[in-house]
């Protein structure tokens, strides 16, 4: 028997309110710098990645433009998910997905999943959730890779929610190989010193 999560109060209404209201104070209109240089390194643009609580989608929009085939892209707002579609219309329509993360019916299918704020939205009773939802999608030997703030005092009540980097290290290290998790060198200046690199691996 599935364990019930938590209630989430952040749901689809509360994020398409934000887009509608143009409350996007984590969005910085195009890839993220640290996220952006990884990806420039892949070589293989048939691996299956996904963008879990992807917003706007910037990094999909450029992976897309870069050859990637494979790219899914997930968002419990609607707004967000339009938006990718005006930007880059020729992004394949299936592969755009309106719904709850954890709902998401794949198991041991994604070779790399990116996070981009989207751990940070997430309401912290959700965060044991969240790393088990990964173990579950990765395949074995697949990446969680991504940006996590760290060590930055941001809200308690609202999303975006901030943690210490040995609290996040914790999270991650007894259900993952964590194989780097250092501060950022190349973040946006607004973001220098708040923007820790995660890159982490499912055991084989």
């Amino acid at each position: 028997m599935e364990r019930a999560l938590p209630h989430n109060p952040f749901d689809a209404h509360f994020w398409q309110n934000r887009y509608q209201t143009h409350n996007l104070g984590w969005d910085i209109g195009g890839p993220s710098t640290p996220l952006k240089t990884y990806l420039d390194q892949l070589k293989d643009h048939q691996q299956r990645i996904l963008l879990p609580g992807a917003g706007n989608a910037y990094e999909a929009e450029y992976m897309h433009q870069q050859g990637f085939k494979q790219v899914i892209v997930v968002d419990i707002a609607p707004a967000p998910l339009e938006n990718l579609r005006q930007r880059c219309p020729d992004f394949p329509e299936d592969h755009l997905l309106l719904g709850d993360f954890f709902d998401l019916p794949y198991e041991n299918h994604f070779d790399l999943i990116l996070e981009q704020t989207f751990f940070c939205a997430l309401h912290p009773a959700l965060r044991p959730a969240y790393v088990q939802k990964m173990q579950q999608l990765l395949k074995p030997g697949g990446r969680l890779v991504g940006v996590l703030f760290a060590d930055v005092l941001l809200n308690r009540e609202m999303p975006p929610f901030g943690e210490t980097h040995p609290q996040l290290r914790i999270y991650f290290e007894h259900t993952f190989k964590i194989r780097y998790f250092e501060p950022c060198h190349n973040s946006i200046p607004p973001r220098q010193g708040s923007e820790w690199f995660l890159y982490a691996e499912k055991a084989a």
